[in-house]
């Protein structure tokens, strides 16, 4: 039996980074076997969404032809990841926003609809990927809906997306300790070892 369409989403990717692990540099825009690390996010998900989202902090001209829409922390200190995703919370235009890293380039499709997939079977909740112990909060699909409850985590304090979405009904979408396909390149050594 063929399975369900995928549901419709808006996608964010997280390049907003202040990039300490890599000498200051804007770790997205950095090339991996040619082609800046943003892009294979961007393609990967391209089929998936016509509402991507990049969220960024710097060279908007260089992100803007990989995106439907650029956001920004509303904060000049580069608060966090969770300050992207509220961003692209604020702007989204369908239910529910799938939020990746960009510095992911293995990253595969079957990963990806499979935390839709999850979504769909429960559209309340976050999804995030857990590998073996290890939660992923920057491989998650968020409810839209939740977005007033983030803004309130966020206000009180809580910079930890993990921390914040275990208290608004957490799914885990399980893989392998391991798995390759997440492998963050987020040194210039990981960046630059020839893979």
């Amino acid at each position: 039996m063929p399975q369900a369409p995928l549901p419709p989403c808006s996608v964010l990717i997280l390049a907003g980074g202040r990039g300490q692990r890599m000498g200051g540099r804007d770790k997205g825009l950095l090339p991996w076997r040619g082609l800046p690390l943003v892009s294979y996010a961007a393609a990967l998900i391209r089929p998936l969404s016509d509402d991507l989202i990049i969220s960024c902090n710097r060279h908007p001209e260089e992100y803007a032809p990989y995106a439907d829409r650029l956001v920004h922390d509303d904060s000049p200190d580069y608060p966090g990841p969770l300050a992207g995703i509220r961003a692209g919370l604020a702007v989204a235009r369908h239910p529910h926003l799938l939020v990746l890293p960009c510095d992911a380039p293995l990253l595969d499709r079957e990963l990806l609809e499979r935390l839709l997939r999850a979504s769909a079977a429960s559209p309340n909740d976050v999804q995030m990927l857990r590998c073996g112990d290890q939660w992923e909060p920057l491989f998650s699909v968020i409810p839209v809906a939740l977005r007033a409850q983030i803004e309130d985590a966020w206000q009180r304090g809580d910079r930890s997306p993990r921390h914040v979405f275990s208290h608004l009904g957490l799914h885990a979408v399980d893989c392998l300790a391991g798995d390759p396909r997440l492998a963050n390149l987020n040194t210039p050594e990981l960046l630059y070892d020839g893979r």
